[in-house]
């Protein structure tokens, strides 16, 4: 049991009014106050005076003072050494043992000459914004990111605690095609791929880029559940089996701007001998073709308009990340074509089809270096092609495009273009490496840009972080309330502690106003999960339906409720409240 401290003899009635009693400076109160104690109890009275005096015995820089971790209690941290202290009992009460005289109060009690002094909260701030009495711990809603400058500090609005609605959308749209599935699909099955669904439909029979017709499926996996994308080469007959093994020489290759391959296999289940290749999915990405190439149906004027340079130069930043990635695995893409380059965010592009042509044309087995520069010479016709709104399939004079999107465009953008197309010379070699040099400044700008992106989704991320738990905890109470009848007990949720229970629901989602009409306030039923998940001391008035019962209960005691109560669900008995759950 702890101890009232010592505290000087009083020499007069007038004179302890104006002193705090020492019991309320390190335990917070004084159990003396009500049995004849003539010191001071009040901590705001005199708050200036005992403010300098604070300030001349607290001192942050002092060798002795070691501060530790912030407490939750609103309490003045009690430490070992004061907790050992002679016990004070006020003059009339019984004896006590002077310390001192009233003078030398203040140098009595010094926090920075006790070693395992712990600061806690100051209640009586004279700060405007202070520290809460009750702090949330890391339960809090952290306002981060933009934000409305008309409202004042202590509001928010719904949008602050959930992320904007059309990245929402987005979400949930790409989530929808994730796990669309097609009802008396004739498709067959590929151990252990199943559910499968065509996802290019235009361009199947288009032999132009790999020499085969394809086929592209979202199918899922039956062995951990993950959606993957299969790209089928209806036709083709392996010869080798030493080709389809280049494929793990792919797996080596991870960049944030290839879409990743993991395996590849033959088949005979669609009725001729196919190739599958097995890649990464992502859901509503569209090509480059159709994005910038193809015009709109529901455009007034089938015509693209120009793509900004910006966005170009974004395009060219990130397939030379690409294309880094990929030779320095002394490897080459083989594969820069506007129909299979993808686009699944904003501005936001991925090679795909890499590792194709390494297995359909493996026999004549070409050097590296050379399909590494035909690698460059791709990558000049696809922006050039992008540059001017033409396929570059169709690209005719290349010399009078590339003068023309000088025309349109910037200088370097031009140069930029002009010397992927020049072919490599024993003067000047031609490798990504150099390249890569040459627009160091344009990636730089595009690291940002991907950077503030990150920033933007981070902050949106926040807004969600607390969610999961408020969910749980609604879960667990709408687990409890209203259960009438449990383990063989009528009634079992009006009883005991789930009554109460029940009486803080309607408290946090079932107010009405004084017309009888709901209160839906967000910020109300918020703040009464957070203070119950966190269990603060703070108290409330829960009344019934009826106004007969009324319960004054804290926080810290609902959130030993729900701990019991859930507990007893769990498992079928009693339990008693732990830390966790």
């Amino acid at each position: 049991m702890r101890r009232q401290v010592g505290s000087p003899r009083p020499k007069g009635g007038r004179e302890n009014k104006e002193t705090l009693c020492r019991n309320v400076l390190i335990y917070g109160h004084c159990r003396y106050e009500d049995q004849g104690c003539t010191f001071n109890h009040d901590q705001n009275k005199g708050k200036s005076n005992q403010t300098d005096a604070s300030k001349k015995t607290l001192n942050v820089e002092s060798p002795s003072f070691t501060p530790a971790t912030q407490q939750t209690t609103t309490r003045n941290v009690l430490s070992t050494q004061a907790a050992n202290a002679p016990s004070f009992t006020p003059r009339g009460l019984g004896a006590a043992t002077p310390t001192g005289s009233q003078d030398s109060e203040p140098a009595s009690f010094n926090p920075a000459a006790i070693r395992d002094f712990t600061p806690g909260f100051d209640l009586n701030a004279s700060n405007t914004f202070a520290t809460p009495g009750q702090p949330l711990q890391h339960h809090l809603y952290a306002n981060v990111g933009p934000r409305r400058e008309d409202l004042l500090p202590y509001q928010r609005t719904t949008s602050d605690f959930f992320m904007p609605e059309d990245l929402r959308q987005e979400m949930v749209k790409k989530s929808e095609a994730a796990l669309q599935v097609m009802p008396n699909s004739q498709l067959p099955r590929l151990d252990p791929y199943h559910s499968l669904v065509p996802l290019d439909t235009s361009n199947r029979k288009n032999p132009t880029v790999f020499g085969y017709s394809t086929w592209v499926y979202k199918a899922m996996s039956s062995k951990h559940g993950r959606i993957y994308c299969l790209r089928r080469l209806e036709g083709y007959r392996l010869t080798n089996e030493h080709a389809i093994r280049s494929v793990k020489e792919w797996r080596r290759v991870v960049s944030a701007n290839v879409v990743r391959i993991h395996d590849a296999f033959t088949t005979r289940a669609f009725g001729d001998s196919s190739l599958i290749f097995v890649q990464d999915y992502h859901p509503l990405s569209r090509t480059l073709a159709e994005v910038h190439l193809t015009p709109d149906p529901a455009a007034r004027f089938q015509q693209k308009s120009l793509i900004p340079e910006k966005v170009l130069w974004s395009y060219i930043s990130q397939i030379a990340t690409a294309l880094k990635a990929i030779h320095s695995a002394h490897l080459a893409a083989r594969c820069l074509d506007v129909t299979k380059i993808i686009l699944t965010e904003k501005n936001r592009i991925r090679l795909n089809g890499c590792s194709i042509l390494d297995v359909v044309q493996f026999e004549p087995r070409r050097p590296v270096q050379e399909l590494q520069q035909e690698d460059l010479i791709s990558f000049g016709r696809l922006m050039l092609g992008l540059a001017t709104l033409t396929h570059p399939a169709e690209l005719m004079d290349m010399n009078l495009l590339v003068d023309q999107t000088g025309k349109t465009y910037s200088v370097v953008l031009r140069d930029t273009i002009a010397w992927l197309l020049t072919p490599q010379s024993a003067a000047k070699p031609k490798t990504i490496d150099v390249f890569v040099q040459g627009v160091a400044t344009h990636i730089v700008t595009s690291l940002e840009e991907s950077q503030q992106r990150e920033d933007e989704l981070a902050s949106h991320l926040s807004r969600e972080v607390e969610n999961g738990r408020i969910a749980r905890l609604m879960m667990k109470l709408m687990a409890i309330n209203e259960r009438y009848e449990f383990n063989g007990e009528q009634a079992w949720s009006e009883n005991g502690d789930k009554y109460i229970l029940k009486l803080f629901r309607d408290y946090a989602f079932h107010q009405v106003d004084r017309d009888g009409n709901p209160v839906l306030d967000i910020g109300h039923m918020i703040r009464c999960l957070n203070k119950m998940d966190v269990g603060i001391e703070e108290k409330v008035n829960l009344t019934s339906r009826d106004g007969q019962t009324t319960f004054i209960i804290s926080y810290r005691e609902l959130k030993k409720m729900l701990i019991s109560a859930f507990g007893e669900l769990q498992t079928g008995k009693t339990v008693k409240p732990g830390k966790n759950y």
